[in-house]
């Protein structure tokens, strides 16, 4: 009898294969329709509004599907077992896609049935990445789950008023969407980001300090569980300095001015960077000085979206057997992306003025860098590992 799975190719060969794909794809087509979209020129009929969708899809679409095929790929390193076969993985990426072509469809397929195709991937993400750790009691790692099923909470909070089932739960939604992501973000950094600086600069031993990761988790949780209940001006300000100022400290254990020759480094800890610049703004807009949506998108285009780039690079790489040096295509697409951040908070909050045309840029910049990394990487996802190792 032959066993031999349906999807018995390179990209379904691991979870970071087929997942980074996905989003590198998504990044473009996600941001292109909304500029579209919001320029007025392409009207579709959708299940979410407009600026509902566009951060939907942003953070439920294209960063779940990094943080899946992180996740699928992490989870098989810890515990030494499969996460999912070839045909589960390729399901899952159905799954996925699903969820983001059918609310394009809203007047031919019932609301309902909508919601829940796009609600069951995050539960279906955590039953498979469970699996192994749950078998190997490799509780440490238990985390991921329990993020993975608030990020599952956040989803439905939003899914809950788009089906009028709450008013008003989807802003909640989406802000409780972007803690998990940033806390994620977070307890991640603290594991690759020493080994990924002491891999890539010879002689560098980076500071670990456990305590400092939990404070710098804990009192950033702090800032978004405040702007979740809607408090502002002193209090909230403090507890975002008391972010800035623990983040800087647990991040200059890591640091070594030698990572700035090294773009598959120092991509990750501007990165960082614009999260900490996040906090500041937050502390600012405690006081009405800036918009609170230019805070917002540091944390996403900023720290979410050049985190998420630099990790991509560096793990696909890593996992299929290429040395761990980017390319000066992949540089590019670094400047890139960081040149969106810029033009889309920190230009906006000098010149309000120009905000129509700096968003302009910033999603052509944003477009220009994920174009690079879908043509760089596209060959190296979809091809066997050079060293013929599986994976």
């Amino acid at each position: 009898m032959n066993n031999k799975p349906v999807f018995d190719y390179p990209l379904f060969a691991m979870g970071f294969r087929a997942f980074f794909a996905l989003a590198g794809l998504s990044a473009l087509a996600l941001i292109a329709l909304w500029n579209s979209m919001s320029s007025g020129s392409l009207h579709i009929d959708n299940y979410f509004s407009g600026s509902t969708w566009h951060a939907h899809e942003m953070l439920l679409g294209y960063t779940t599907a990094v943080i899946a095929g992180f996740l699928l790929t992490a989870v098989r390193n810890w515990t030494g077992l499969q996460t999912v076969t070839p045909d589960q993985l390729a399901s899952l990426c159905f799954l996925w896609i699903y969820g983001r072509v059918l609310p394009f469809y809203s007047e031919l397929l019932p609301d309902v049935l909508i919601g829940a195709v796009d609600f069951v991937f995050l539960p279906a993400l955590a039953y498979f990445i469970s699996k192994p750790i749950l078998k190997t009691a490799n509780y440490r790692n238990l985390v991921f789950i329990a993020l993975l099923l608030l990020l599952a909470l956040g989803n439905g909070l939003i899914h809950a008023q788009v089906l009028g089932f709450m008013a008003d739960s989807a802003a909640l939604g989406l802000i409780l969407v972007v803690t998990v992501i940033v806390a994620m973000i977070l307890v991640i950094a603290g594991r690759v980001f020493p080994f990924f600086t002491e891999r890539g600069l010879s002689g560098v031993i980076c500071i670990r300090n456990p305590a400092l990761d939990i404070a710098a988790v804990v009192v950033s949780l702090a800032v978004f569980a405040l702007l979740m209940l809607n408090i502002s001006g002193a209090l909230l300000a403090i507890a975002a300095v008391a972010a800035i100022v623990i983040n800087i400290v647990r991040v200059a254990a890591w640091y070594n001015p030698r990572i700035w020759f090294v773009p598959l480094l120092w991509v990750l800890y501007v990165g960082y960077g614009w999260l900490i610049l996040g906090f500041g703004l937050v502390s600012l807009a405690a006081f009405g000085l800036v918009p609170q949506s230019l805070a917002l998108h540091a944390f996403t285009v900023g720290g979410i979206g050049i985190l998420t780039l630099g990790m991509m690079a560096r793990v696909a790489l890593g996992h299929t057997g290429r040395a761990l040096k980017t390319s000066n295509v992949m540089a590019l697409a670094f400047v890139l992306i960081n040149l969106a951040a810029l033009f889309r908070v920190l230009f906006p909050a000098i010149l309000p003025a120009w905000y129509g045309g700096l968003v302009m840029v910033s999603t052509y910049c944003w477009l220009a860098a994920f174009s690079l990394f879908a043509f760089y990487y596209a060959p190296i996802l979809t091809t066997s590992r050079l060293d013929g190792q599986a994976g």
